[in-house]
């Protein structure tokens, strides 16, 4: 499917007439069977409930493939690890900006949490064959990712939130629309504001490894590193599963080395503020021994002690731009990118030129 065309030439649900012309029976013995409803034999039943699944038809969704009305829902699957949901604000913002406009639209959203992108893989097979959502929001873009052509082959309308510049942000040039941000370019800003201070030593505390944003980040860095002539080995990214627990870990290990950093950047607010508990722990001040970023500007950013520099971003408007876009799509808009606010970087008291005997 090309960005010219939209969705128009969606892959076409199977219909009870499929399901009759299959199984070689009338269209009435078809709705007996999958209704379970006397007027067939055992065997013609058993043939017609395997037809059925065969296309990808659910028996509880007859009423509304028949009809050929809209769900009137758009679904939201997150293959993330649960226990870092209920404290990171990222998916709190965006959700909410995701609903301002569905609501308005009298949209509802269907949400769900999986283990694993198979599991999330198979959501969208289970929504598309039971005709639960009319199209869905896509997030956490993976470097090789199996979730744009599955979305294609079904037909069912999506949108990349996180996507690359120009593509759907996994190389599928244009198989999805996309909302976007410039990580890279966020990087530099932060890698600007510490270098300007004196920093030749920065960590940056990643996040999940095989996301798209991750590994712009981690580039990003690398390139800046490079342009200024900076030791690889003293400018570098560690990378975690975005929790405190972990953010903290990386913490410890890194200011525990013989040659530690005199700057972190954390991918987001939760793992900045663990960071500022481990250094209080061992007795290390910030920004006096050791200087700290947010990706991600929260209330904990700015209540914390001291309060830490981080990137602002409009994150429920990037939720809004995505919800936007979809029903666009749904309109029959054809793909295309679009990029959200640019992240800006807010200096506060936890980042200083490093000490001169550190």
């Amino acid at each position: 499917m090309t960005g010219g065309r939209g969705w128009h030439a969606m892959a076409r649900r199977p219909t009870i007439k499929d399901i009759a012309r299959r199984a070689g029976v009338s269209e009435s013995a078809v709705s007996f069977a999958l209704n379970d409803r006397p007027g067939v034999s055992r065997d013609t039943r058993a043939r017609i409930r395997r037809v059925a699944e065969e296309l990808g038809w659910q028996p509880n969704s007859a009423a509304r493939a028949l009809s050929g009305e809209r769900s009137g829902a758009v679904g939201l699957v997150l293959a993330r690890p649960a226990q870092t949901l209920g404290v990171e604000s990222f998916f709190l913002q965006l959700v909410s900006g995701i609903q301002e406009v569905l609501s308005a639209g009298r949209v509802a959203l269907l949400f769900q949490v999986v283990d694993d992108i198979d599991a999330e893989c198979a959501v969208y097979r289970r929504w598309w064959a039971e005709r639960r959502v009319d199209g869905v929001l896509v997030v956490d873009p993976r470097t090789d990712d199996p979730r744009p052509e599955l979305l294609a082959q079904l037909g069912l309308p999506a949108v990349m939130i996180g996507g690359a510049s120009g593509t759907d942000g996994t190389g599928g040039n244009g198989v999805l629309s996309t909302v976007w941000a410039d990580d890279a370019r966020a990087m530099a800003q932060v890698v600007d504001h510490l270098y300007g201070l004196g920093h030749r030593r920065i960590t940056h505390v990643a996040g999940l490894p095989g996301l798209a944003h991750t590994a712009r980040r981690m580039a990003s860095l690398r390139a800046e590193a490079e342009a200024r002539g900076l030791d690889p080995e003293h400018v570098r990214s560690v990378v975690t599963d975005y929790s405190d627990a972990e953010g903290a870990a990386a913490t410890r290990r890194v200011l525990a080395e013989p040659e530690p950093p005199t700057a972190l950047v954390y991918d987001n607010d939760v793992m900045a503020v663990a960071g500022i508990a481990v250094a209080a722990e061992l007795g290390i001040a910030v920004p006096g021994r050791i200087s700290m970023v947010a990706w991600d500007d929260s209330a904990l950013c700015r209540v914390t002690h001291p309060r830490l520099t981080a990137l602002v971003r409009d994150t429920a408007g990037f939720g809004r731009l995505a919800a936007e876009e979809l029903l666009a799509v749904l309109a029959g808009s054809p793909t295309r990118a679009r990029e959200s606010e640019r992240p800006r970087l807010e200096p506060r008291e936890s980042t200083a030129p490093p000490a001169p005997a550190y």
